[in-house]
Order: structure tokens, then sequence, then C-alpha cells
């Protein structure tokens, strides 16, 4: 057993010294407090993801978590408003109310049946046709004001015989449309309607009107055949010029008196209204304006 020792020792030298040596690595020197080593497969890796990112249009923040977010030419874009949506997504509608205000809607919106009330101030509407409320039998209250309005085609409010209070006030209409025969309120203030764009029947069959409002307009006279049942009307700063004895009285007969009016404001004309007593006499009171 002794010779043997030898032997076995040769023979173990010898394999050590022929087994070619072990790769090398060289040391990695980290940062303190980071994650990424200096000249290291990963910080290449990282550098490759924040490439690949680049071109695909995102940033990469410089925090120790790779969090990717928007270039700053997409962040600074500011939403814009999709007049493409479904009304219900555009507007919203809760409990037979559509509110569409301030959304810069250029044409009145679908409108989902059953709807009673629109808001639709506030936008660019400039139009409103027929096929706009062909469908919706069922509306109450419509207000369009603040609006570009400037033509709204014959018929337009025709079937909307359940419609008691309309609204296009601040818009730019020289004529009125024919209204529907249930409306109890109407506002045409601030628009640029003239007399003549007023037909001379336009207000007699609307025998539930009590709030009339015609105000800062272009009208050169008192709207004719003003209804019964008239309660408010609001003229002021027009260019009424002229009044008749039968603007709303009846010259033929003395005994008649004006119950229902409450309030006619005319203030802002170029009328003297003490020229006209007549017109006045079977009014409870005198409307608001100049007498000298």
């Amino acid at each position: 057993m002794k010779t043997l020792q030898p032997f076995f020792l040769f023979v173990f030298v010898s394999l050590v010294k022929s087994a070619p040596p072990l790769p090398q690595e060289s040391l990695k020197f980290y940062e303190y407090d980071t994650d990424t080593a200096l000249g290291s497969p990963i910080e290449q890796d990282y550098e490759m993801k924040i490439k690949d990112i680049k071109k695909d249009g995102w940033n990469v923040s410089p925090n120790s978590t790779l969090r990717l977010q928007r270039d700053d030419s997409e962040r600074n874009v500011q939403p814009t408003k999709d007049t493409n949506l479904p009304t219900c997504l555009l507007c919203v509608c809760l409990s037979g109310s559509v509110y569409c205000e301030e959304i810069d809607i250029e044409a009145v919106p679908p409108l989902p049946k059953e709807t009673a009330y629109l808001y639709a101030r506030f936008n660019k509407i400039k139009r409103i046709a027929v096929s706009d409320f062909a469908d919706i039998t069922t509306l109450r209250r419509i207000d369009f004001s603040g609006n570009q309005i400037e033509e709204i085609e014959d018929g337009a409010f025709s079937k909307l015989l359940l419609l008691e209070e309309l609204s296009l006030a601040e818009n730019r209409l020289v004529k009125l449309p024919v209204l529907p025969p249930k409306l109890t309120t109407f506002n045409a203030n601030q628009n640029r309607i003239k007399s003549r764009g007023i037909k001379a029947n336009a207000f007699k069959r609307l025998t539930n009107l009590a709030y009339l409002y015609l105000g800062h307009n272009a009208l050169e006279s008192v709207p004719l055949n003003l209804p019964e049942s008239l309660r408010i009307l609001h003229l002021q700063y027009n260019n009424i010029t002229t009044i008749n004895d039968d603007t709303f009285c009846k010259s033929n007969n003395t005994r008649y008196i004006r119950t229902s009016m409450d309030e006619i404001r005319m203030e802002g004309n170029p009328i003297h209204l003490a020229k006209h007593v007549n017109a006045f006499s079977c009014l409870r009171t005198l409307p608001v304006g100049s007498y000298y």
C-alpha cells in the first residue's frame, strides 16, 4: 500500500496542471442605495429598454422603479370633447331630463325617447331643424339660451304639443318660428328680432301664454293680438316708437279690463308713453317706461 501512494499523488497533480483555467469575472461595484450595477449587463439591459420605449413615444422616469409615462407633448394635449359620442355619454341624462350645457355642440343631439326636459344652454348651435324633434313628442321644456341660433325651420316645434316652456334667449334670431299651442313661457330676449319677423297672429292662439320676454331686440312696435292669458310682457330696450289703442285694450269697448296683465316693461324705447294714455286704459297698472 505504501508503494501506491506516490503513484496516486503523481496522477492527481498531473490532472490539476492540465485543467484549463476558470474564466475570471470582473468585480461589479454598486452605488449605495441603488438597484443598478455600473457597467453590468443589468445596466445595459435597462438602457436598451429605455431606447425601445422611447421609440414608441414613452418616457422613463429616473426613479429606481421603472415607471412609464406619456411624453410631454402628449401629456400637455387637452382632452377634446367628442361630439360623436352617444347623447347620454356626451350629456347628462337623468329621469327624463337631458343636460347638454357648455359642451360646444353645434347641433341638437339625438334625444332619448320620453325626454321631457332639454337644457342645451351655452353651446354653438346655429340651426334647429324639423328633424331634431320629429320623434320626441314628450318635451315640456326646452332651453337653448346662449347659442348662435340664426334659423329655425318652419314646423320645428309643430309636433311638441306638450311643450310649455321655450327659451331662445341670447341667440341671433331675426324672426320667430311658429310656436306650439300650449306654451306658458316664451323667452326670446337678446336677439335681433324686428317687428316684421313676428307674424300678426304669432301669439293669438297661445291661450296659455303667461310670460312673454322680448326685451333687447329691434322691435319697432308692440306685437299684435296678445292673448288674454298674458301676465308679464317684457319689451324693454327695443326701437318701439308707436303704440295704438287696440294694442292692449279694445277701443270699441270702454268697459273692457285686461285682468291678467300684471307687468309691462317698455323702458329703453324711444317712445313717450304719456302721449298714448288711451292705450293703457284697460290695464290695472301702467307700463314701466318713459312718460316725459
